[in-house]
């Protein structure tokens, strides 16, 4: 097993190399596999037809522009232990492990106030007890207790390879080219100054094209109006099937691991909860969603029929909030349509906000290292097309209404 090498064929980087048995022993893990069936964009597919990839393809991504970056470090005479090379890569193959059905669209409504890093991290440690310890240090990695700052940098942060690859991949799905980032060019300017990821001088205008890609990529695809559109419906369909099912409606059952959400589920996370968890995916919502379509109650066969056949919500979006009395009367005329009293009216006439998280100075940095060893936070530094990016509005107000 340790000579054992497997390459991947990935459609945006070419061959993609596992050589090392705790990685072996990580893709084949059912939790792992079970990343094939969900999909990484969740309903963005509605839109862009191409947008099929799923968690996967993204997590080996990551993995593979995790194996560039510790190859350039050490090239620069960086210190990383084969231990912690390892540790880094199983880190973040499992970085997403915890992502539901639907990942971000159906995230906190299965669990309640559950975040996917909390589950991954759950999932990673059931694992470690399997493995006994051998992902230890890809924990610590995870949690960002482990000395060297900068390996957790590049599992998690402003300027890591997760961002670098789905930035990549989910252009290269949705055919949308505003997305496409320099990876490679950013990777080589990578270097590690006081234990801390930086970036060379030389590299500003990579992150530049970095950060206006972030930018026009969550106001283009994944929130695009038609996607939180979507994504909306999906969610006041779950929304819709818990209040049911909280009476005792039994008629909507799947006979499948959704039941246990539905019926038993109560809160937090133990060793039941997480298994259950594991064995949901796309498919089952896929399914319940046909099933629902033909359920007696008008509510939600309406949003099961108009997910199915494309028949989502129109959707208003702008920078400041609805006026109540815009909100009232449509309201009302939905009422009248639809014959729904108003107890049921946020069915059919739904707000929100819409927030594109691009760089929050107060979070993780993006450093840059001069000539002269100097460091700089990349919102300090004099690019006006920088400054314009980072401090743009970053929230919409949405409407959605069922016509």
């Amino acid at each position: 097993m340790a000579n054992k090498r497997k390459i991947i064929n990935d459609p945006v980087y070419g061959f993609i190399t596992i050589n090392h048995p705790l990685l072996f022993h990580i893709i084949a893990h059912p939790y792992y596999q079970r990343l094939r069936r969900i999909h990484q964009m969740a309903l963005a597919f509605l839109v862009y037809p191409g947008a099929v990839h799923t968690r996967l393809h993204h997590s080996l991504g990551a993995y593979h522009l995790m194996c560039l970056a510790v190859n350039e470090l050490k090239d620069k005479g960086i210190q990383i232990t084969e231990e912690e090379e390892i540790a880094v890569k199983a880190a973040i193959l499992l970085h997403d492990v915890g992502h539901g059905a639907f990942s971000h669209a159906l995230e906190n409504q299965i669990l309640q106030n559950v975040h996917h890093e909390t589950l991954s991290l759950a999932i990673m440690h059931k694992m470690n007890k399997e493995l006994n310890g051998q992902l230890d240090t890809a924990i610590a990695i995870f949690t960002n207790h482990y000395p060297k700052k900068f390996l957790h940098q590049l599992v998690s942060g402003q300027l890591d390879v997760d961002r670098m690859d789905y930035l990549t991949r989910d252009s290269f799905f949705t055919g949308v080219s505003e997305g496409v980032i320099g990876y490679d060019r950013i990777i080589k300017m990578l270097t590690v100054h006081n234990e801390e990821l930086v970036v060379e001088e030389k590299g500003i205008y990579s992150i530049e094209k970095f950060l206006v890609a972030r930018r026009q990529m969550y106001w283009q695809v994944y929130l695009h109006k038609t996607v939180v559109a979507a994504e909306t419906m999906l969610v006041n369909i779950l929304k819709r099937v818990k209040e049911l099912s909280k009476e005792g409606n039994e008629s909507l059952k799947t006979y499948g691991a959704l039941d246990y959400f539905l019926y038993e589920y109560q809160n937090g996370i133990d060793e039941k909860v997480l298994t259950k968890f594991c064995e949901l995916d796309d498919s089952d919502f896929s399914f319940a969603v046909k099933q629902w379509s033909k359920h007696p109650d008008f509510v939600l066969n309406t949003l099961c029929k108009g997910l199915l056949n494309r028949n989502l919500y129109k959707i208003k979006l702008q920078y400041e909030p609805f006026k109540t009395t815009y909100i009232n009367k449509l309201q009302q005329k939905a009422m009248q349509r639809f014959n729904v009293d108003e107890s049921l009216i946020q069915y059919f006439v739904h707000t929100g906000t819409a927030n594109n998280t691009l760089y929050k100075t107060e979070d993780e940095k993006i450093n840059i290292l001069y000539k002269d060893g100097t460091v700089k936070d990349i919102s300090t530094i004099d690019n006006p097309l920088i400054h314009q990016t980072i401090s743009s509005p970053v929230k919409k107000f949405y409407i959605c209404l069922l016509e």
